[in-house]
């Protein structure tokens, strides 16, 4: 029987079991979080911070210049912790860029959330993130879903019917201001005569009564001159009348 064994089989061999955490440090080393169950979740914590403290030692030996003699890097604790993270890039990212962030931290380098129930299996699931790669969360969060306030139903169906109401009237006012503002852009513009207009027409009544008067004055000029020119004609008439009486005289007076 099965008894005092610490850590969850999670229906796999130890084989299965050993390979698996290695993928998901090294997912977790690599994009600084992983999506997943509760219990893989509860189950790899310790299997990372592990490999972190490794990489701190590492640090903290090379910082301390306790190498073997011609070493500038911990070899050991790499190799140590190559046996586990085989990504290449993800090694080094974990002894370059992981170790110094977390170097004054005294354990706690992840953090579990949980997410609810899985759609499907129904089974819990959860984020493990590296703490000091968080994003940074502002106020209080809570998972509880808010209570709604009761109401009649008496209560409701006035409130419905006043709020169909209200909506109502200013569909109403709306389509009243627009219909306004159409038929103004449609009327035509209408000016007021001004003074400007007035002094016009007097001006025009002024200069109608000067062309009457110069058409009395002109037609009153052209008879004058209808009379003066006949006085002439009928000299000529006269005169033309005349001279021949005075050509039957010659003629008699001219020798046969």
């Amino acid at each position: 029987m099965r008894h005092q064994i610490s850590g969850r089989k999670l229906n796999r061999t130890k084989s299965h079991r050993d390979a698996m955490f290695c993928n998901m440090a090294t997912s977790l080393f690599e994009h600084k979080k992983v999506h997943t169950t509760e219990a893989k979740a509860k189950e790899l914590r310790p299997f990372a911070e592990n490999l972190i403290t490794k990489a701190k030692n590492a640090l903290a030996r090379e910082k301390q210049h306790l190498l073997p003699e011609g070493q500038t890097v911990d070899i050991h604790n790499r190799r140590l912790v190559g046996r586990f993270i085989r990504n290449k890039g993800v090694l080094q990212e974990l002894f370059d860029a992981i170790a110094p962030a977390v170097e004054a931290r005294n354990g706690g380098y992840t953090r579990i959330i949980k997410t609810g129930l899985r759609r499907g299996d129904a089974s819990r699931t959860a984020i493990i993130e590296l703490v000091d790669w968080s994003a940074p969360q502002d106020g209080t969060l809570t998972l509880k879903p808010k209570k709604k306030k009761k109401t009649k139903k008496g209560k409701t169906a006035k409130t419905a019917s006043i709020k169909d109401a209200t909506s109502k009237t200013e569909i109403d006012k709306t389509e009243t201001t627009e219909t306004k503002i159409a038929a103004a852009e449609e009327k035509p513009v209408t000016v007021e005569p001004t003074v400007e207009v007035a002094t016009a027409e007097a001006t025009e009544e002024v200069v109608s009564t000067d062309a009457i008067a110069t058409d009395d004055e002109v037609k009153e000029e052209v008879a004058v001159a209808g009379n003066t020119d006949s006085e002439p004609a009928s000299e000529e008439e006269n005169s033309s009348t005349v001279e021949p009486e005075k050509d039957d005289e010659t003629k008699n007076t001219e020798p046969n």
